[in-house]
């Protein structure tokens, strides 16, 4: 124990005759600001747990009670959409079009299904990977939120996770569907 504690008095004593109080207050704070930024960093967060079934990726797929048409801007699940659909890209209201990738991170919105009345949670996720397809552009922005709140904003590149971050279209996945107020 005696050597254990000669050293450690060495390494005090020297660390001490070279520094001062305000390069160590510097220190400290340059850690604390770093730590304070890591949470704004852009992560992966898709799970990698097993893949799910092709063709639903969410956890409700489409039925009869699913309305409309999905290669139009009205369709109901578009209702927070800012971009191309993936179903006249080559993919589908809930897939990606073959050689992108969906990205891990989302814009949420919630959408009034017609058939039955009710509110879903639809995640919009962006297919990344390919350039744009440039086909079936929708900019709508019903409940859209300033980017205060970047979860519910359409405005960004939300390719981010992904190998490239080269956008090329936007899918409508149905969560669950929303709770009563």
């Amino acid at each position: 124990m005696a050597t254990i504690d000669k050293i450690t008095e060495k390494f005090a004593r020297k660390f001490a005759q070279r520094s001062s109080r305000r390069s160590l207050f510097t220190l400290i704070g340059g850690a604390v600001t770093g730590a304070a930024i890591l949470p704004t960093l852009p992560v992966a967060r898709a799970s990698t747990g097993p893949a799910a079934p092709a063709g639903q990726p969410g956890r409700f797929a489409a039925t009869p009670q699913d309305p409309g048409d999905q290669n139009s801007c009205d369709y109901w699940r578009y209702c927070a959409i800012d971009g191309f659909l993936c179903t006249c890209c080559g993919g589908s209201v809930s897939t990606c079009p073959p050689g992108t990738e969906m990205s891990p991170i989302t814009w949420i919105g919630t959408c009034n299904n017609p058939a039955d009345g009710r509110a879903y949670i639809i995640s919009y996720n962006d297919c990344c990977g390919k350039s744009s397809c440039g086909r079936c552009g929708c900019n709508r922005n019903e409940r859209d939120r300033p980017m205060v709140r970047p979860q519910e904003n359409n405005d960004t590149n939300w390719c981010l996770g992904t190998e490239s971050t080269v956008y090329n279209c936007s899918t409508a996945i149905i969560l669950g569907q929303a709770i009563e107020q």
